[in-house]
C-alpha cells in the first residue's frame, strides 16, 4: 500500500516535471536536468501574461460594445444638433445688437425716403400699441381691449408609464383660435403723431400675449369611469381654459424690416434669415434673454461634445490596449513555441511522431478528459491531477469547473 502511495506520488511528480519541461524552457545547468526553479519564472510569466488576456476578452474583444456604440453615436447626433441650435442663437444675438434703432418721430419718413429702397433691412422700433380701426373685446373680462387674442383648450390627464410605473402629468392642446385686428406702434411722446403699421404679426417670435383669463373645468369623476380610467391608463382631470391679448396701450419692441411703402410706414417680417421679433420686453431685456439661450445651448453642447469625446477616446484606448495585448501575447506564444521546439530537440523527440490525439502536457499518454466549461479536450488524466491549483485549461486558461471522462471506444 506504502509503495503504490510512494508509486502515485511519483508519477504525479514526474507529470508536473514533464508540464513544465514540454511547455516552458527550464534553462537548466548542473546534474539535475530536471530543476524547475528556473522555469517557474517563465511558467509564471506566462500565466500572468494569459490571466491578463483572459480578464482583457472578458472586458472587451477590441470592438466597442452597442451600448458604447449607442453612447457614441447619441451623443455625437445630440452634440451635432445642439451645436446647430447655438450657433443660430449666436448669429440671432450679434444680428439684433447690429440691428438700427429708429424713433418714432416726425422726420422718420424724411429718413426713409433717402435710404436706398426706401427701407432699412433690420431695425428697432419702441412703440406703443394702437389700433387702426377696430378693436377686440375680452370674452371673459370688461373694458379689455386688444389687438390680438388667442383662446385655448388644453385637456390635461394623467397618464400611467408603463416603465417607471407611476402616474405622469399630460397636457393636449384640444383647440386653439387667435384673432387679430390691423394694429400701429406709436410714440411713447403723444404729441407725435407717426405711426408704424405692424405686419404679419403672428409670425414674429418672442410673441408674449398676457393672460387675461383663465379657468380649470374638472372632469366629473364616478366609480365606473375611475374604474374605467385604471383600466385604460388615462386618468383625465379637465380642461384648462385661457384667454391671452396683446392689449391697447401696451409697451411693445419690434425688430424686423422697416420700409416706406405708399407714404405708409411698415414693420414688416424681414429677409434675409433674419429673425422677426414682437416682444413686450424692452429691446436691452429682450437681448439678454436671447443671450441667456445663447448660454443654455452653449453648456448642452458643451456637456453631450464632453460625453461623446471621452466615449471615443475610451474605445480608442480599449482598442489599442486590445492590439497591445495580442501583441505582447503573441509575442510570448512565438517564444514558447520556439522554446518547445528547442525542447523536443534537446530530446531527440520529433513533431511528426508525436500522436494528434497525445496529452499536450506529457505527449505520451492519450487525452482522456473534457473540461468544462470550455471544451477543450487536451490532457490525459494524471496530467489533469498534477496541474497547480487553481487548476486552468493548458489551451485557454479558462479555470477548470468540473471535468468528464472521455472513453475511446
Amino acid at each position: 500500500m506504502q509503495q503504490n502511495k510512494k508509486n502515485a506520488k511519483g508519477d504525479e511528480n514526474f507529470c508536473k516535471e514533464l508540464y513544465f519541461l514540454f511547455i516552458f524552457r527550464p534553462h537548466c545547468s548542473g546534474p539535475h536536468p530536471l530543476r524547475l526553479e528556473p522555469a517557474l519564472v517563465f511558467f509564471d510569466r506566462l500565466f500572468v501574461v494569459s490571466d491578463q488576456t483572459e480578464d482583457h476578452r472578458m472586458d472587451s474583444s477590441g470592438k466597442p460594445s452597442t451600448a458604447q456604440f449607442l453612447l457614441l453615436a447619441t451623443s455625437s447626433a445630440l452634440t451635432a444638433v445642439f451645436y446647430s441650435v447655438y450657433r443660430r442663437r449666436t448669429t440671432t444675438v450679434a444680428r439684433l445688437k447690429g440691428a438700427k434703432k429708429v424713433s418714432i418721430d416726425q422726420d422718420m419718413k424724411n429718413i426713409l425716403t433717402e435710404l436706398p429702397g426706401k427701407c432699412v433691412p433690420y431695425a428697432v422700433i419702441e412703440g406703443v400699441v394702437r389700433s387702426v380701426k377696430e378693436t377686440l373685446n375680452s370674452q371673459f373680462v370688461d373694458n379689455c381691449k386688444g389687438v390680438i387674442e388667442r383662446l385655448t383648450l388644453k385637456e390635461k390627464k394623467m397618464v400611467w408609464n408603463r416603465t417607471t410605473h407611476l402616474w405622469n402629468e399630460s397636457e393636449k392642446v384640444i383647440h386653439q383660435r387667435t384673432n387679430t385686428v390691423p394694429f400701429d406702434l406709436v410714440s411713447h411722446d403723444e404729441a407725435v403723431t407717426a405711426t408704424i403699421r405692424v405686419i404679419r404679426p403672428l409670425e414674429s417670435s418672442e410673441l408674449d400675449l398676457e393672460t387675461t383669463y383663465e379657468n380649470f373645468h374638472p372632469t366629473a369623476q364616478s366609480l365606473t369611469n375611475v374604474i374605467g380610467h385604471f383600466i385604460s391608463g388615462e386618468r383625465p382631470k379637465g380642461i384648462h381654459e385661457t384667454e391671452e391679448m396683446l392689449r391697447l396701450g401696451e409697451s411693445v419692441t419690434g425688430v424686423g424690416e422697416l420700409v416706406l411703402d405708399n407714404n405708409l410706414v411698415k414693420l414688416q417680417p424681414p429677409k434675409q434669415d433674419l429673425r422677426y421679433f414682437l416682444s413686450r420686453l424692452d429691446f436691452d431685456s429682450l437681448v439678454e434673454k436671447q443671450q441667456s439661450s445663447v448660454r443654455f445651448w452653449r453648456v448642452l453642447t458643451m456637456v453631450f461634445g464632453v460625453v461623446a469625446s471621452t466615449t471615443l477616446l475610451f474605445i480608442l484606448w480599449k482598442h489599442w490596449a486590445y492590439h497591445r495585448q495580442r501583441r505582447k501575447e503573441k509575442n510570448v506564444l512565438e517564444e514558447f513555441k520556439e522554446q518547445q521546439r528547442e525542447r523536443m530537440r534537446e530530446l531527440n523527440v520529433e513533431e511528426a511522431s508525436v500522436s494528434p490525439s497525445a496529452c499536450t502536457v506529457c505527449l505520451s499518454r492519450e487525452r482522456s478528459c473534457v473540461f468544462l466549461e470550455c471544451g477543450h479536450v487536451c490532457a490525459c488524466d494524471r496530467c489533469y491531477q498534477a496541474l497547480p491549483e487553481p487548476k486552468k485549461c493548458p489551451i485557454c486558461r479558462a479555470t477548470i469547473e468540473r471535468v468528464v471522462p472521455l472513453y475511446n471506444s
